[in-house]
């Protein structure tokens, strides 16, 4: 029987421990070209301790950015930026995955540069809003992907993965959920094609597979991980039905199985029977990061591992408020308290000043 504090082979990498930082959006790209920075690299050093660190969403091209301050590998100036936090971070013993992240129609057109407008699957606006610069502004009805422009984001997504492993990084994680551009294709409510990317569950998952596959193709299949939110209505996501999202998983489940990925990452919902089911179906390393709303994911999900449910454990809110997060894992706490007002944006306070076991904030 594994535990949490075990070591994993994920691909051609072995991890310390199961316990992995999850992605988190900071908004802290603030130097030139929405470019990372020095405290960047020291936020990320500072938590190396988990097993693998998945980075916060990474917009593989200009037009894939959905909020402000939100870094890129786009550029080389990009990727300079980032080999010093991948330097970092491996100087420090750890192993860091680059979260690739197109926001599709989550975004809004004075965030992006040259007169872009954001795309989507379908010309369908999503509900609500998104904060600029300016404020909050509602979201725009989104451009169409034509053929071409679908596979010229595929390659957008092949390309950024080729740049994180030009900047360091272990790998790459696609975001295949949250109610960006992947998840967007895969939910009905937000994918109204009638071509061979839309229609049935099983077209619906097509460009999930076809990025996926592209990027293995680049990088290496053992250096890419996918990640999936079934059923979260976040970004205006609507997959109500449930005999239509079990038969889209399926198909996109059973389509990433036959790449031999390094993992799944699935963020799961209020159904755990789902999460078995994916389970059941996915043949390699499983991150969870379960479900615990409202609460922070914690300690008490550490059986998980033992009980075989999930491989890799992915901790989000309780990893950015506890940078030795492991170790306090093992020694039954005591936590840090996030501080909200730290989130997104902003200085090193509520980044990089949560103090160590046995420090004093």
């Amino acid at each position: 029987m594994s535990t949490a504090f075990d070591p994993i082979e994920l691909g051609g990498v072995r991890l310390a421990n199961r316990v992995a930082m999850a992605p988190m959006t900071r908004s802290r790209a603030y130097g030139p070209g929405g470019t990372v920075t020095a405290l960047t690299a020291t936020y990320y050093a500072q938590r190396a301790g988990a097993g693998l660190i998945v980075t916060e969403g990474i917009q593989p091209s200009a037009v894939g950015q959905g909020y402000p301050d939100t870094p890129g590998l786009h550029s080389a100036a990009q990727v300079a930026a980032w080999r010093r936090v991948t330097e970092a971070v491996h100087a420090a013993g750890g192993r860091i995955f680059a979260q690739l992240m197109h926001a599709g129609r989550i975004g809004h057109p004075s965030l992006l540069p040259d007169g872009l407008v954001p795309v989507g699957p379908s010309a369908v606006a999503a509900k609500g809003s998104v904060y600029t610069q300016d404020g909050p502004k509602e979201f725009v009805t989104p451009r169409e992907l034509d053929a071409r422009g679908v596979d010229a984001t595929i390659e957008d997504f092949a390309h950024a993965a080729r740049n994180a492993i030009g900047a360091g990084f272990d790998g790459v994680e696609i975001h295949g959920g949250n109610g960006y551009l992947v998840h967007q294709f895969l939910a009905p409510h937000a994918n109204r094609r009638t071509d061979a990317f839309g229609g049935s569950p099983a077209a619906r998952a097509r460009f999930g597979i076809a990025v996926a596959e592209r990027v293995a193709a680049a990088i290496g299949a053992d250096r890419t991980g996918f990640r999936v939110s079934p059923g979260n209505p976040f970004n205006d996501v609507a997959e109500t039905d449930p005999a239509d999202l079990d038969a889209t998983y399926a198909a996109l489940v059973a389509g990433l199985a036959r790449l031999d990925l390094a993992y799944l990452h699935l963020v799961e919902g209020a159904d755990r029977e789902l999460t078995h089911r994916l389970r059941k179906n996915w043949p390699g390393v499983l991150v969870l990061n379960p479900f615990t709303h409202p609460a922070h994911t914690g300690p008490e999900a550490l059986p998980l591992v033992e009980e075989g449910l999930a491989d890799v454990l992915a901790f989000g809110a309780l990893f950015l408020a506890n940078p030795d997060l492991p170790e306090r894992l093992a020694a039954g706490g005591p936590f840090n308290t996030p501080d909200r007002r730290g989130y997104y944006g902003g200085d090193h306070r509520g980044y990089t000043d949560y103090p160590r076991l046995g420090e004093t904030g």
